[in-house]
């Protein structure tokens, strides 16, 4: 299936990061970046104006002033992902944004281009992970259930995990699949078995079909 060009907004504080960003896309025929600003503000106007898929933003623009820009691009844009570009330093504002459902997955600056290659090369199949795309594969095998987070007492992130638990993906596959580290696939985990009072990835897998948060096609 022929792929269509993912559209990218580049919000940043350093130019030298945004060349090297830029400097990746070009080698991705599937990349375009549409939007590249330095200012906020200006962000919001041109995405008014110019159809995005995935934003790159500086962690710190994101999260200033309590969420201010996240909240405002899943208000006016919410199909647009929302990645992260951070310091090493700001890992902490990474992981409350990850569990909050804030951001769909993050970038450090300063890894080298074949991880950020990697990155973006998952994202593309992420995007294109949808029920759509499922319809049209061959013979799927499984697919998530839309359940909202009140009839099944787990997020929405939670519920990624456990189809991809369902599928065998190691914690690490699972990390790089979500765009997540693997401390916090750990940590999932862990409130999955909680909240469904398993202990176990069969008692997991048991309740997950007994509850229909994954259908066996």
């Amino acid at each position: 299936m022929k792929r269509n060009i993912i559209r990218m907004a580049i919000a940043e504080d350093h130019q030298t990061v945004i060349d090297g960003l830029l400097t990746l896309l070009q080698r991705n025929e599937y990349f375009k970046a549409v939007i590249i600003t330095t200012n906020p503000n200006e962000l919001l106007r041109q995405m008014a104006c110019t159809p995005v898929d995935i934003l790159f933003a500086d962690i710190t623009m994101l999260y200033r002033t309590g969420h201010e820009l996240v909240n405002k691009v899943k208000e006016l844009f919410p199909q647009v992902k929302m990645v992260a570009l951070f310091e090493k330093e700001q890992h902490n504002i990474v992981n409350t944004m990850i569990e909050e459902g804030s951001i769909t997955g993050y970038v450090l600056k300063s890894i080298d281009k074949h991880s950020i290659t990697k990155a973006l090369e998952n994202m593309i199949e992420k995007i294109y992970s949808t029920d759509k795309t499922l319809k049209e594969m061959p013979n799927p095998t499984v697919r998530l259930r839309k359940v909202t987070p009140e009839q099944s007492h787990l997020t929405g992130r939670e519920l990624e995990v456990i189809r991809l638990i369902e599928q065998e993906y190691s914690n690490k596959q699972i990390a790089e699949r979500l765009f997540i580290s693997e401390r916090t696939v750990e940590t999932h985990r862990k409130n999955i078995f909680r909240k469904t009072k398993t202990n176990s990835v069969i008692g997991l897998i048991k309740y997950a079909y007994n509850h229909k948060l994954v259908i066996i096609r």
